[in-house]
């Protein structure tokens, strides 16, 4: 933990001071009022994040640890006349302009890449293959090449040109200063990538998409601290022609007008080829190169296996990934088609809007890809089918797991390998799941995030100004603790009315006089998946905390179900209470609930747990972590002898040879009898479904799937199976009105992916392309009940 100075991270804050020369609203007035004695109690700690993996990448971490001075953090948009050589009145009004000018720029030009993409062995391979199967091949050899690799030339010629790329950063600037109140980086990050650039490795620059800014944040922060400018990787349809032509001269790789998808341009192989020789000529040039991976559906992922593929052919000696999070206190939305009048009424709308929001951007410290997978640290031995690990515990009611982990096979195309290079493939999946973890990891958490996530999963019926105040704060204490950074600083009454300010269009507040507001999320589809959105970096932050919850929460419906147990706060699927007098004097056998919680851990999205660590590890850190937050105790189990009784009837203690084969650390021979019980203080209840409600929405989606597949006339494509699940989900929630973050496309998708691991649902591979079924295992409803009830078990709403 690095402590700073409060003047100095107040001068640096997120959070602009709240605007006074506006008429403020009735609810605003009385925040501004119950509020103005809270003292600023939040940001006097910065934990430092983005560390290299201490397993994968040990050489990576032990080089890297030389920076132990904060240097605080750089608003990128607060250029002034002290980001200039110059001073004076005139300086002050042209700052931007001489500050870009300023800046120092590595072109790239691009010369003859197209002749050498057609000299490569590769590509004649492909072109010939390609020449054979042509009913009407052009003229000659030479001259046919060139035409078939023609609509690549745009693409091969992708280059930085240094006076167009200062005059897209002023203009991103000022866009930006419209559209943000400020940009903030950590100074600390980008020291060490200055030392990282100059030790001769390409740096690669990894994000989890989230928004179609995240490829220009990430190059307009380097371009204004004079670090190499990345070519970026676009997965955007730019049906403008104009728009291209500028992007592809300043370093932005887009696909090509005739692909229609990424999934398509994935699966071109001559676009692959053309894909593959772009990037080993900008590593040989030593560029670096900006990517955006899905967690979702793994997009992306593919022109990571290019450059490995390359360190493994020995013509790249090896680059440096770099994992980049990106915090956005309100998450813009994204059209994948874009267009030059899209693009000019985007911008026009943001003329006449008010600065709204920050964001923060980690870059994480950079780890050598070649360590990584040559090292042998990163081990995929163990994965297996999702179907392997869970069914027999779903169709055969069996209470031991089988032990590995979760294969994400679709993470990466089968095209890709064959199959005697199954153990590659995995590889390369294991390092794209590390990467989303590690973006995942080092992402700041804002105060919209904070405010969001108690809203829905701690206080979804509402909540008033001073409760909500108070949980804030305590929750920053949880995040910090857990070496989380935020992307928020300033007294908590500043924090808490500028998250409101901002997610008031998705909240319902009422100021009453001489009383308390009272904050309630609004019931509807939009406001719950932004507000669902914004609290995603919550779920993974506890998502050990939410794992063990939920596995406790499963056995206490055992207890209710056994009548053991007198009352048990929880609810079916679809609200149902379990009827009975609940008491939470229960004990908690700690194998039955390892068990739970590893059962559980399978089934989360990817991305949640480091693909390094085991599901066995996960499952006992997932339970330790309710001992460390106070919601489980450790019960005492009396014994007639204690366990560690070293002490025989003599008194005298028995010494046994060093040698001996049968020695052992103990002279108790007992199996493990560790239990636990669930504490009483007052707040644990509320902290033990807090932490539930957080995967709450994830199963609540998986359940209500499985419920729909006997009303699916199967097999249908990929993306008309998806279309059809997000309708029901969406219909489901709109006839409860309620649990509307159960219903978004991504959460569809998630669902469908699951089941498909689980063998709920085949993939047969036709003309048309990919169409899903239910499977004949699934077909039968005894199955469908066995597999509902698995799920809807640690389900609590």
């Amino acid at each position: 933990m690095v402590q700073e100075n409060q003047d100095d991270l107040n001068k640096d804050m997120l959070l602009p001071p709240i605007q006074q020369n506006r008429p403020a609203l009735s609810w605003e007035m009385k925040i501004k009022k119950k509020l103005k004695t809270v003292p600023p109690c939040l940001g006097k700690f910065r934990p430092t994040v983005g560390q290299c993996c201490h397993q994968c990448t040990p050489d990576s971490l032990r080089k890297k640890l030389g920076q132990t001075s904060p240097l605080g953090f750089h608003n990128l948009l607060n250029v002034n006349e002290t980001n200039t050589r110059f001073r004076g009145w005139l300086v002050r009004r042209v700052c931007c302009v001489l500050f870009v000018s300023g800046c120092k720029v590595y072109a790239s030009p691009a010369s003859n890449r197209l002749e050498r993409v057609c000299q490569s062995n590769s590509t004649k391979e492909m072109l010939s293959s390609q020449h054979h199967n042509m009913k009407h091949p052009e003229g000659g050899d030479r001259r046919g090449e060139l035409h078939r690799l023609s609509p690549f030339l745009p693409l091969v010629n992708t280059c930085i040109s240094s006076s167009l790329l200062r005059f897209i950063g002023w203009a991103m600037l000022k866009i930006f200063a419209s559209m943000f109140d400020s940009i903030q980086v950590n100074l600390n990050h980008l020291s060490a990538l200055h030392g990282a650039s100059q030790e001769g490795s390409p740096l690669i620059y990894v994000y989890v998409r989230q928004s179609i800014m995240d490829c220009a944040l990430i190059s307009l922060v380097l371009f204004c601290h004079s670090l190499r400018v990345p070519y970026t990787l676009c997965p955007l349809q730019i049906n403008s022609s104009f728009l291209r032509s500028v992007l592809q001269k300043v370093g932005v790789i887009v696909m090509q007008p005739s692909t229609l998808t990424e999934h398509d341009a994935e699966t071109d192989g001559l676009y692959s080829l053309v894909m593959t020789f772009l990037m080993s000529e900008l590593l040989h040039e030593g560029q670096s190169i900006s990517a955006g991976v899905s967690a979702r559906s793994g997009q992306g992922g593919q022109w990571l296996l290019h450059i490995r593929q390359l360190i493994k052919e020995g013509s790249v000696p090896d680059v440096s990934l770099v994992p980049v999070g990106i915090s956005y206190d309100c998450i813009p939305k994204t059209n994948m088609q874009v267009g030059l009048r899209s693009v000019l009424l985007w911008l026009l709308s943001h003329l006449w809007r008010k600065p709204r929001g920050s964001i923060r951007i980690h870059f994480a410290k950079p780890f050598s890809l070649k360590e990584m997978t040559e090292s042998g640290r990163c081990r995929v031995d163990e994965w297996l089918p999702l179907q392997d690990l869970l069914l027999p515990v779903i169709l055969n009611c069996r209470t031991d797991s089988v032990f590995g982990q979760r294969k994400m096979s679709w993470l990466l195309p089968s095209s890709h390998y064959p199959p005697e290079l199954i153990r590659e493939r995995d590889l390369s999946i294991a390092i794209i799941l590390h990467l989303i973890f590690s973006a995942n990891s080092c992402t700041a958490v804002m105060s919209t995030s904070l405010v969001s996530s108690l809203l829905l999963y701690k206080h979804p019926k509402g909540v008033s100004a001073s409760v909500l105040c108070r949980d804030v704060a305590w929750l920053t204490e949880e995040l910090l603790f857990r070496n989380k950074d935020v992307g928020f600083g300033g007294t908590l009454a500043e924090v808490v009315h500028s998250s409101l300010s901002l997610l008031a269009p998705h909240l319902i507040i009422a100021a009453l006089p001489g009383k308390d507001p009272f904050i309630v999320p609004r019931p509807a589809l939009v406001a719950t998946l932004h507000l669902t959105l914004q609290a995603q970096i919550l779920t993974h932050t506890f998502i050990s905390e939410a794992v063990g919850a939920c596995a406790v929460s499963a056995m206490l419906r055992e207890v209710a179900a056994s009548g053991v147990s007198s009352r048990v706060r929880t609810d079916g699927v679809d609200g149902e209470e379990v009827k009975g007098d609940l008491e939470l004097d229960v004990v908690l056998c700690h194998s039955q609930l390892t068990e739970k919680a590893l059962q559980l851990c399978h089934l989360l999205p990817p991305g949640s747990v480091a693909p390094c660590q085991s599901s066995q590890s996960f499952a006992l850190d997932a339970v330790d972590s309710l001992l460390r937050c106070g919601i489980l105790i450790m019960e005492e189990i009396p014994r007639d002898v204690p366990i560690c009784d070293f002490w025989k009837n003599e008194g005298l203690l028995t010494w046994f040879p060093t040698d001996d084969p049968y020695d052992s650390d103990s002279d108790c021979e007992e199996q493990d009898l560790r239990s636990y019980r669930i504490s009483q203080p007052s707040q644990c209840p509320d902290m033990l479904f807090f932490l539930c409600s957080m995967l709450a929405g994830h199963l609540r989606t998986l359940c209500w799937t499985i419920a729909r597949l006997n009303h699916i006339h199967s097999p249908l494509s990929d993306a008309e199976f998806v279309a059809q699940i997000h309708s029901h989900l969406c219909d489901r929630a709109n006839k409860t009105k309620r649990h509307y973050e159960s219903c978004s496309e991504e959460a569809a998708h998630t669902a469908v992916r699951t089941l498909i691991d689980l063998g709920v649902l085949s993939e047969e591979r036709q003309e048309g392309g990919v169409f899903l079924g239910v499977s004949p295992l699934f077909q039968l409803s005894e199955n469908r009940q066995k597999l509902h009830c698995f799920i809807s078990q640690y389900l609590y709403n």
